[in-house]
């Protein structure tokens, strides 16, 4: 179903059917695209959750200006965004929450026991700075143009392709440094 079906469908008095459609639609590619900014299965679920309901809650003032697509991501960023910034300030204050946080972060001396080249990527990624991940990930990941980027964040195309060359050359660097190792 497109988006502009079930945006008539939504304005004929589906609501709940909308959203349904929207839910059935959006939530593989929402997982993973939150999942590449804030890294954990367990974070990216709690906030899908929370992704869909600031969806539900705000559907009714959607005018149409972007693209739903568009406005979506924009809501899922926004919200992985703010929780890498909320946890980034709520330091760790106990051992289980530093083991909790450490565990998140993909082990770059784990055993060879899988695609050894997207696990480097992966790390890689984890540490670039929030917004650099979050371009990074559209871009190379979600395979999204600049302008789409540019719709979600509300940033110029130009700035745009600044961040995510400054987070090529930083994984490119990464991984250069691990594969001569």
């Amino acid at each position: 179903m497109t988006d502009r079906e079930i945006l008539d469908i939504y304005r004929n008095g589906g609501q709940q059917r909308a959203f349904n459609e929207i839910v059935k639609a959006y939530s593989e590619r929402l997982y993973w695209h939150v999942r590449s900014i804030v890294g954990s299965h367990d974070d990216t679920d709690d906030l899908l959750q929370d992704i869909f309901i600031k969806i539900w809650a705000a559907l009714p003032s959607f005018r149409g200006e972007a693209q739903l697509f568009t406005w979506i991501w924009r809501i899922a960023t926004n919200e992985a965004l703010n929780f890498l910034k909320k946890n980034r300030r709520n330091s760790v204050s106990s051992i289980e929450d530093m083991s909790d946080a450490i565990s998140r972060i993909p082990d770059e001396n784990a055993p060879l026991d899988g695609d050894e080249a997207q696990r480097l990527l992966s790390v890689a990624v984890s540490k670039l700075p929030p917004v650099q991940r979050a371009v990074f990930s559209m871009r190379y990941y979600d395979e999204l143009k600049y302008e789409e980027i540019s719709d979600i964040l509300g940033s110029s195309v130009s700035s745009l392709k600044a961040s995510y060359h400054f987070a090529y050359e930083k994984v490119k660097d990464y991984l250069l440094k691990k594969i001569s190792q």
